[in-house]
């Protein structure tokens, strides 16, 4: 990997020299289909790029990955592909002021999701190819200038299997057995891509009358693998879709710029959606094979929005380098939410995000690789890292509060001039904060050093004084910060008092106001009627760990299930597991809350993050003498939830699921066989396929399903997704000879594709079998470096994070990995970076456990 890498200095320097006038690209697939030689499969690709230099006689370099090169001409100068061509890059001498540049090459097809990856479906033998670059991975498909600020426009085309169909981002047209797309705006590589198949195919189309009395017409078509065909709801898609292009036309007051608006839920895919313009691609498990709940409708919407938002915050206007990335993603992140509440039915999203999305950003700015949201972005495998829970969640959550800051107009108006003045260019962080304050007359320097060039997460906590007559006499937030970054920010907030009237919890007051420095008063609400709880980020405004004061705390043990509002509800419930992660509140605490209050619990979204959140306690921060009691009450209740919830309700298909994923004991097993079989039934729930495999895997992990069991589901189910499910549950089974295998398959070979990489690693790592993954703990320390230098950056993250021995967590893995840091000083940084956020998790985790443990005998 090290050899692929592309520094931000060399970027600078390139762009500098260089500037591009188009890009022709031809690639000849039809190698795709048919037996293999025996060597590794590839394809051709003809490129021709028309660059100029601004200083002739120069050097440069285009970048490609590839086996190999037939021929390179530069202008018109045949050049020994021996000579120029190093694997990673094409040297470029003696350029002149106008240039064209003609690489014919052989490259190779990907198993790992990078590039023009290829997959054969077990269910019909059909190939399916798909192409996924961000942030450097064209260049495993053509020779480019592979950086965001090398802007271009592109004419591609396919010549694939007659009977495939081919995409591209522009509209294409086949003749002569070859598929010809229109040209393109001018975008950058890494958004460009080519989708080939023989895909099923959904047509739609969405029109809007723009002000100057024009009607906007966009082609819609939505494709995935003719076996999801069956299950495949493009009409819900495109409903979402023209809701999407209806709220952005409305607040951006920029038309869509792409042309047609294709969707392809493509399988093997590494990323939840990646937006290229006018072919945006998903992973395919956005496509439902069995039922789900409507949480899982609510976060396809939301990535539908994101990925749209990006036409428009990224593709239109592009950040220069990576360290901007937050220009593009923050502003998805939040977008896919803002426009989930304004345009669909999911007029909840506000929750799910304050629940979900901000539990992935408060994680992240904990690490000891916490970035400020405008990072420092040296190279690509730091850009690769950086796709992170701060660019995304913690982004988004600093754009709500802007919103909060400046007001909504002011934000959008500002987002409005912002595409108006940089289309089809690239930007800095300075180019959207001039509009904003031209916007909102607000000096944004202070905010933005504050918000995005800092790092780490403020806690804001509540402090209230009473009078003799039992009335607030002073109301304060204390705000405090981590020693290691200890910025303290300004905050508008909302402030809600809570009272229990009739055996409800529900709000009696709220103000909306400013807290900056160490400590404020609150000067509005004092004098008002003492409050059982008082929340500090009502309404969820800002980005920050709520903490309570103690009558507070108080309140929410005897009384979290009995709060009204579901976004309040969200809000305390996250601050507890942010307590709970803290090594503030024993994590039994908070697998009791889960027990008695999960079941109130009306919105589905926070019910399955509360599941997930109690196993993760169970696995990682419950004191290890009591697990197994807590194991089975969390089973206990799961059943009792599950037997008591309303037949056929997505929360007795949450808590059925919950239910698989804690059951301990041969009476939980038993019954899990029984519905397999059909010899029991709960009313309301039907076993479908994907509900099959969620009982199976706790099945297998016990050894209460063997081989042959898993085999005969895959008959039942001999799809790719019935395969993934089958190689995970195969690895999970508690075997010596069966981990042996799965370290085998992932660490010694490459044989598997990264889905089913990703599928062994899940099933290798059961938290009830921590004994028999012992040994595998020090042969992690031994090959990862290895790992990082042999394989695709993609490969080697799903790798290094998936088998950190994380669950021998205790002082002696702490130790190795501490040894492995001082013996590696020299890895590569983002090898680094992997080993100690681990590290932190696992620190984090010991001392959860060791506050567990007091309280057990405190």
């Amino acid at each position: 990997m090290p050899g692929e890498n592309l520094s931000r200095d060399e970027a600078r320097e390139r762009a500098a020299l260089l500037s591009v006038d188009g890009y022709d690209v031809a690639l000849d697939v039809r190698s795709a289909v048919g037996e293999s030689r025996g060597e590794p499969r590839t394809f051709r690709s003809v490129t021709t790029i028309r660059f100029r230099c601004n200083e002739p006689g120069a050097s440069s370099f285009a970048d490609l990955i590839a086996p190999s090169v037939t021929a390179v001409t530069l202008n018109g100068k045949d050049l020994d592909p021996g000579e120029v061509f190093d694997g990673t890059r094409i040297a470029l001498e003696d350029l002149a002021a106008e240039n064209e540049l003609v690489v014919d090459a052989q490259c190779a097809y990907s198993r790992t999701g990078e590039g023009l990856h290829r997959f054969v479906d077990p269910e019909d033998g059909e190939v399916y190819l798909y192409t996924q670059y961000e942030p450097a991975d064209s260049r495993r498909v053509f020779a480019n200038f592979e950086q965001p600020d090398l802007k271009a426009p592109f004419r591609f085309e396919v010549r694939a299997p007659e009977e495939w169909t081919a995409w591209s981002n522009g509209a294409g047209e086949l003749a002569d057995g070859v598929w010809r797309f229109a040209e393109t705006k001018p975008i950058s590589t890494y958004i460009t891509c080519v989708v080939a198949g023989p895909y099923h195919y959904v047509t739609d189309s969405y029109s809007r009358a723009l002000p100057d009395g024009s009607t906007l017409e966009i082609p819609l078509g939505a494709m995935c693998r003719k076996g999801l065909a069956p299950h495949f709801d493009a009409d819900d898609v495109f409903l979402v879709t023209k809701q999407g292009l209806d709220f952005f036309h409305e607040h951006f007051d920029y038309p869509y710029p792409f042309g047609k608006y294709d969707q392809a839920f493509v399988p093997e895919y590494n990323l939840g959606a990646m937006e290229n313009p006018g072919l945006v691609t998903f992973r395919e498990e956005y496509i439902f094979r069995g039922r789900v709940t409507q949480a899982s409708y609510e976060a396809r919407a939301n990535v539908i929005l994101h990925e749209m938002a990006h036409m428009w915050f990224g593709d239109l206007v592009t950040m220069v380098w990576w360290d901007d990335l937050w220009l593009k993603e923050s502003f998805a992140d939040f977008m896919g939410t803002f426009a989930n509440v304004g345009a669909t039915r999911f007029d909840g999203a506000w929750i799910t995000f304050a629940n979900r999305r901000k539990a992935w950003a408060y994680r992240a700015d904990q690490l000891p690789s916490t970035h400020p949201i405008t990072a420092d972005i040296r190279d690509l495998q730091d850009a690769k890292l950086n796709f992170d829970g701060i660019t995304y969640a913690k982004g988004a959550s600093v754009l709500k509060q802007l919103v909060a800051y400046v007001g909504q107009d002011a934000f959008l108006e500002g987002a409005r001039r912002y595409f108006k003045r940089n289309a089809y260019g690239n930007t800095r962080l300075g180019d959207l904060l001039s509009v904003l304050q031209e916007t909102s007359g607000r000096d944004m320097s202070a905010w933005a050093h504050q918000w995005l060039q800092t790092a780490g997460v403020n806690s804001l906590t509540p402090q209230v004084l009473l009078d003799g007559e039992g009335r607030v006499a002073e109301l304060a937030v204390l705000q405090e910060a981590a020693e290691s970054h200890p910025e303290l920010r300004p905050h508008r907030v909302v402030i809600g008092l809570y009272r229990l009237e009739g055996g409800d919890l529900v709000r009696y007051a709220r103000v909306e106001t400013d807290v900056d420095g160490p400590r404020t008063v609150i000067e509005e609400l004092a004098g008002a009627e003492a409050p059982e709880l008082v929340l500090v980020n009502d309404d969820d405004l800002t980005y920050c760990k709520i903490r309570f004061d103690d009558t507070s705390l108080a309140t929410l043990r005897d009384h979290l299930g009995a709060l009204t509002d579901p976004l309040a509800r969200a809000l305390c419930w996250s601050a507890l597991w942010n307590l709970t992660r803290d090594a503030l509140l024993p994590a039994r605490d908070f697998v009791d809350l889960v027990l008695r209050f999960a079941s109130r619990e009306s919105d589905i979204g926070v019910l399955q993050m509360l599941q997930a959140w109690a196993g993760s306690a169970l696995t990682h921060y419950v004191a290890p003498q009591w697990r197994d009691t807590a194991g089975r009450l969390l089973a206990e209740g799961a059943l009792r939830e599950l037997r008591q919830a309303e037949p056929g309700s997505e929360h007795q298909l949450a808590w059925a699921r919950f239910f698989a994923s804690a059951a301990t004991g041969e009476d939980d097993f038993g019954l899990l066989r029984e519905l397999l079989a059909g010899t029991a039934a709960i009313d309301g729930l039907d076993v479908d396929q994907e509900l099959r495999w969620a009982f199976l895997e706790p099945l297998a992990a016990h050894g209460a399903a063997d081989e042959t069991d898993l085999a005969a589901e895959l008959a039942r189910d001999d799809t790719a997704s019935g395969k993934r499910h089958q190689v995970r549950c195969l690895a999970a089974r508690p075997s010596a000879a069966v981990k042996a295998q799965a370290w085998a398959q992932v660490v010694e070979s490459q044989a598997l594709s990264n889905a089913l990489v990703e599928a062994t690693i899940a099933g290798f790592a059961q938290p009830t079998q921590r004994e028999l993954l012992a040994p595998y703990a020090e042969k992690y320390f031994e090959v990862i470096a290895r790992i990082w230098a042999d394989r695709s950056i993609q490969i080697g993250m799903d790798v290094v994070r998936g088998l950190y021995p994380s669950l021998q967590d205790g002082p002696r893995t702490l130790e190795a990995t501490d040894a492995w840091l001082s013996a590696h000083a020299d890895a590569p940084p983002a090898l680094r970076r992997l080993v100690l956020e681990a590290r932190d998790d696992l620190a984090r985790a010991l001392r959860g456990q060791e506050c567990d443990a007091q309280a057990a005998t405190g």
